[in-house]
């Protein structure tokens, strides 16, 4: 199966917004058109091309299948793109008239349509995660033009009558016995035309602005998660519906922290005399500061359990745990007198060289934390 790099095709990074998206596929639309490239199998197959990138990356769901699991997994899906040139102006038909500045005219008394879905990411930091968290985001969007609410010509002049067909829509002509009727070339068949387009949105009906929204991202939720904000996508046209916005939410490495399921999971660091010994020690943990018991004789690669202080789950609420693993700083060098020191507590605790072994992955022992420590103190001699 041949591999598509659809944000390579399109030239745009794989973080592009919606709209940077819109315009590289409207630049290279422009460009391999087949109205501007008659005959050139090339163009046509570019054209193709970019039009099934475009497809998939302006549309969230299928983007999200194919960031997560690339172009075979959204083939097992059973996309599977375009077959013909008349395929793609059907699924754009929309979006060519606004790329080509089709006349308002085609437009007077047109169908309704539906506005666009757009797609942000939104990054967010391990501790956000911990409770819901309200987001305020500027965003880019087409909006319905407040001067002409959306008609596309000037409200304050109207429309009139079209004078060549009178309002009919049709033209007849008449010589003799024969009589002939077709569209109106004025209107297109409309019966009415716009005295002037709207000026502030130059007939599209639609303006692009920024809008501040503020969200609330739920605690606990996943790194990749779609979040869906109804009707904040771009406007409809013409009684259209207004499309939606979808959010994908991308959660920042932590420098000391990470996430399995619920579950908050850590590395700490201990000297070997807290490990022989237990102790207390104090840790910063998003927001405060948690003490921890360490038992005596604790093992390299055991496990510190402090329930309750993981992540809510985002259905339940209930939390998950911190879970701390250990690993057990062991001096390289030590200085005689401690040395001495170490060699006087094996003898106290009767801890033996010979006593070293190897542990088949059966085999538990009873005295692995003795056989340890004295690996430790004796070395290999």
């Amino acid at each position: 199966m041949v591999y598509k790099d659809y944000y390579a095709i399109l030239g745009v990074p794989r973080d592009a917004t919606q709209e940077e998206i819109k315009r590289a596929y409207r630049r290279l639309a422009l460009k391999y058109h087949p109205d501007r490239n008659p005959g050139n199998k090339e163009a046509e197959e570019k054209f193709k091309e970019i039009s099934e990138a475009y497809e998939v990356l302006s549309d969230p769901e299928k983007r999200a299948i194919y960031d997560a699991y690339g172009y075979s997994g959204l083939r097992s899906t059973g996309y599977r793109g375009f077959e013909d040139i008349s395929d793609i102006f059907k699924a754009f038909s929309d979006i060519f008239e606004e790329f080509f500045d089709f006349s308002f005219e085609e437009k007077v008394h047109t169908r309704p349509r539906d506005g666009a879905d757009l797609s942000y990411e939104i990054a967010l930091d391990l501790e956000d995660l911990f409770q819901d968290k309200k987001v305020k985001l500027e965003i880019e969007k087409f909006e319905v033009c407040d001067f002409c609410k959306g008609l596309g010509y000037d409200p304050e002049k109207g429309v009139k009558t079209c004078e060549v067909c009178k309002g009919t829509g049709r033209v007849t002509y008449t010589e003799g016995f024969f009589r002939i009727s077709y569209t109106c070339p004025d209107c297109k068949g409309k019966g009415k035309a716009y005295i002037a387009r709207c000026e502030k949105c130059k007939g599209s009906g639609k303006v692009w602005k920024k809008k501040e929204l503020e969200v609330v991202i739920p605690a606990g939720i996943e790194d990749g998660s779609i979040l869906r904000i109804p009707k904040e996508g771009e406007p409809g046209l013409f009684g259209g519906k207004p499309g939606d916005l979808f959010l994908r939410v991308k959660v920042k490495p932590h420098r000391y922290f990470y996430r399995e399921k619920n579950d908050i999971i850590g590395q700490l660091k201990i000297n070997f005399i807290s490990a022989i010994l237990g102790d207390k020690i104090k840790i910063p943990y998003f927001g405060e500061e948690l003490e921890i018991q360490i038992p005596p004789g604790i093992q390299p690669g055991e496990e510190i359990i402090i329930e309750g202080k993981g992540l809510p789950d985002i259905k339940t609420g209930k939390k998950g745990n911190l879970i701390l693993k250990i690993q057990i700083e062991i001096p390289k060098k030590i200085s005689k007198e401690g040395e001495k020191l170490l060699r006087k507590f094996a003898e106290l605790e009767g801890i033996k060289n010979s006593e070293n072994e190897l542990l088949s992955n059966s085999k538990v022992s009873k005295n692995k934390k003795n056989k340890f420590w004295e690996k430790f103190i004796f070395g290999n001699k």
